[in-house]
């Protein structure tokens, strides 16, 4: 009979959730789309610095294509962070919606290898896309884009990024604790299944090598006392046919309990273990109750007797193999002549008991033919590193021979302990799954997800401001290559524009004015770099047909004296 098998184990009592229904995923799209449209409106609002002269319409064609990439990241993680880090360098206030996909995307990839070379790209992009429009843009010169590029790849991709790395590698630190806690608690039980088996199993070893060898000669005893009152007393010979009757029974009952206990264990430990068992005197109690029985049985002991120095398991091993033998010789081959003999070296000892073919058949069989005497015997002698062979001798008859080691280099049964420890668990894994403690956490994510935007839309508005502050002025070309054709915007840039002192001093003095003109500048210091003759003033004049300068003229005024 196989070994019941362990107890199942419960359902896991956390089953991770099944896809969620349509209306919660609508739900999440919708609090999604507007929680970004608020981030994105908050971000422009405050911006100092927008996308350049792009037309309004186009803004907002921006957003909206900044918010749904953000949606779509759920999906296309890589590629979501990476379309919004390129919008960014072209659309800065998008740059809150990157934090928020280069988070999400380096917590959720654990390959260390794919997540550096995204966040690497995402980096770049924004500095590339930026430094490449802002002239066309009107923002500045691409030297301006790059820095701009680059506040907006620090803040927005790098932070985020190494943030959500920790927070990937703390997600699957949980991960890997719970498995082991889920690996612990598994083991736990096994090992008290393994117990609960080993100690059924020490009872059926106990049952069987007690009560089944006292059933047996008693089984034998009533047969021959049955016999016997046949002739003399036959009154009495249905009480001695009752007797042999019910200890069948009784051994059918025992065959049955053994089955529910289970297989043999290991070795019964040492509680029955007394100084006499397995020496001299006590083998040749066992043989001198064989002879009691009818079985004509010869002791051979050589070498010295055994002693508490050679281990309780070998002693308890020689008695058992010896009594087993014996039992099977009364049930299987009664009156058949026994020899057993024990040889005790320093290094080992020897058992070997062989019985002759029987002179007849059993009268009856006592029931009790299990197969767990012998079984268990070769379980116990393996166990102390031995020997064991059992089956029918050559020259006819039945032979067991067991070898034993003994001294120091005897090994003993493994120890089962009965006793089962409760897993440690982390406290990481009991805060979460405590009572509460989901709701605690989810709370503690969302205050900490504020938190962290509210940190990076700091640290974005203060990058985007010095940037700003550093901004150079416009590309001003020197006076002295402005040029006829340049426009009116060119030439006021260069010139600080039209200073009303130097128009009315030069008011009828002058060239006259070039066919076509429309306006003149007369700025002042552009030109003018004195007076000649001590009371001449020097005047540059722009004429401008339309807004194209046509003419540059050269002229002196005479100062007006007090």
């Amino acid at each position: 009979m196989s070994a019941p098998s362990p107890e199942p184990f419960p359902p896991d009592p956390a089953p991770r959730p099944g896809p969620r229904p349509a209306p919660h995923r609508l739900l999440r799209i919708a609090l999604e789309v507007f929680a970004s449209g608020l981030l994105l409106l908050l971000a422009y609002e405050g911006a100092t610095i927008g996308a350049g002269a792009l037309p309004h319409s186009v803004k907002i064609a921006l957003g909206v294509t900044a918010i749904v990439a953000l949606v779509a990241r759920r999906r296309f993680p890589t590629l979501g962070l990476l379309f919004l880090a390129a919008l960014a360098g072209l659309f800065p206030p998008a740059g809150l919606l990157v934090a928020v996909a280069a988070y999400l995307a380096a917590r959720r990839q654990a390959n260390p290898h794919r997540r550096l070379i995204t966040l690497l790209g995402a980096t770049a992009l924004p500095m590339l896309v930026a430094a490449a429009t802002a002239r066309s843009l009107s923002m500045g010169s691409w030297q301006f884009g790059l820095a701009l590029g680059a506040v907006l790849a620090a803040v927005t991709v790098i932070v985020p990024g190494l943030v959500g790395t920790a927070a990937g590698q703390q997600d699957r630190l949980v991960r890997a604790l719970r498995e082991r806690t889920a690996a612990a608690e598994e083991a736990r039980r096994l090992a008290e299944s393994e117990s609960r088996i080993h100690e059924r199993s020490r009872i059926a070893a106990e049952m069987h090598d007690l009560v089944g060898h006292r059933l047996s000669l008693i089984s034998l005893h009533a047969g021959g006392l049955e016999l016997a009152l046949s002739g003399q007393s036959p009154e009495l010979r249905e009480e001695a046919s009752l007797l042999r009757g019910a200890t069948r029974d009784a051994m059918r009952e025992l065959r049955e309990v053994l089955g529910v206990l289970g297989p043999l264990g290991r070795d019964t430990g040492t509680d029955a273990l007394t100084d006499a068992t397995g020496t001299r005197s006590d083998i040749e109690a066992l043989v001198e109750e064989s002879r009691g029985g009818g079985i004509p049985v010869t002791l051979t002991w050589q070498g010295p007797d055994l002693d508490p120095a050679d281990g309780p398991s070998v002693r308890r091993a020689v008695h058992r193999v010896v009594r087993e033998s014996l039992t099977n010789v009364h049930r299987y081959a009664t009156g058949a002549p026994v020899a057993v003999t024990v040889t005790h070296t320093p290094e080992h000892v020897g058992i070997s008991v062989r019985n002759e073919e029987p002179p007849a058949e059993p009268a009856a069989t006592t029931g009790l033919g299990t197969g767990r005497g012998l079984t268990g015997l070769r379980e116990r002698v393996t166990l102390l590193g031995g020997t064991f062979e059992a089956g029918p001798a050559p020259e006819g008859g039945f032979a067991v021979a067991a070898a034993i080691p003994t001294g120091p280099e005897a090994r003993g049964p493994v120890p089962v302990s009965h006793e089962t420890k409760e897993p440690e668990l982390p406290p990481e894994i009991t805060a979460v799954d405590s009572p509460g403690g989901d709701l605690q956490r989810r709370l503690a994510g969302v205050l900490t997800t504020g938190l962290g935007m509210a940190g990076v839309a700091l640290m974005l508005g203060l990058g985007l401001s010095l940037v700003d502050e550093a901004k150079p002025g416009p590309d001003i070309p020197p006076q002295h290559d402005l040029a006829v054709g340049m426009t009116k915007a060119e030439v006021e840039r260069a010139v600080h524009g039209d200073n009303e002192a130097v128009r009315a001093a030069a008011a009828g003095h002058g060239p006259a004015y070039p066919k076509g003109t429309t306006s003149c500048l007369y700025p002042w210091g552009s030109g003018s770099t004195g007076t000649t003759d001590g009371d001449r003033f020097e005047v540059t004049r722009y004429c401008f047909n339309g807004d194209v300068l046509t003419a540059i003229d050269h002229f002196t005024v005479p100062l007006a004296h007090p």
